[in-house]
């Protein structure tokens, strides 16, 4: 092979390892939480007091995310309703557009400035009015990637229109 060959396969190949390097990684964004019905209205997930994740359950998140970097003021804003698995959980999935200061794991400088998931409808007739955790816009960060971002919202609840004393107690 020539000499003048060899360097344009050499020159060829370093410029699509540049290339290569140089793309922007997407961000990855999931957020997810539970429903759950508590018969009994005692605020919180427990089988011995007769709760239970709720299927089939409509929740809306609505999130606000500022990219981080000087050089942009950049947003996103989406607001999605996503109803609960036989788990009961729900979950958004999505892939961020390139946008420059999307980070997830960096402490105070996560990109996640406002998120809130509030609960719409319940496909049970016995659990449908949204309980005291109806709304929330508390949550955990669980990744260790700043490209996945990962957010666990607290549980939501519905509960039941009347307190049954046999199964609750008075």
């Amino acid at each position: 092979m020539e000499p003048a060959t060899i360097l344009v396969l050499f020159s060829s190949f370093f410029m699509f390892l540049q290339l290569g390097a140089s793309r922007p990684i997407t961000p990855h964004i999931s957020v997810m939480g539970k429903v759950y019905c508590d018969t009994c209205l005692n605020k919180s997930f427990n089988t011995h007091n007769h709760t239970y994740l709720l299927s089939g359950a409509e929740v809306r998140i609505d999130c606000k995310f500022n990219a981080v970097s000087p050089r942009t003021d950049e947003q996103i804003l989406f607001s999605v309703n996503r109803t609960t698995n036989r788990y009961g959980v729900y979950r958004l999935d999505m892939r961020v557009p390139s946008v420059d200061g999307i980070f997830c794991s960096r402490g105070d400088a996560a990109v996640l400035s406002k998120c809130r998931a509030t609960l719409i409808r319940s496909t049970s007739a016995s659990c449908n009015i949204p309980g005291l955790a109806a709304t929330t816009d508390e949550f955990s960060l669980t990744s260790k990637r700043d490209s996945v971002c990962i957010y666990t919202m607290y549980d939501l609840s519905f509960g039941s229109a009347k307190k049954d004393p046999v199964i609750c107690g008075k």
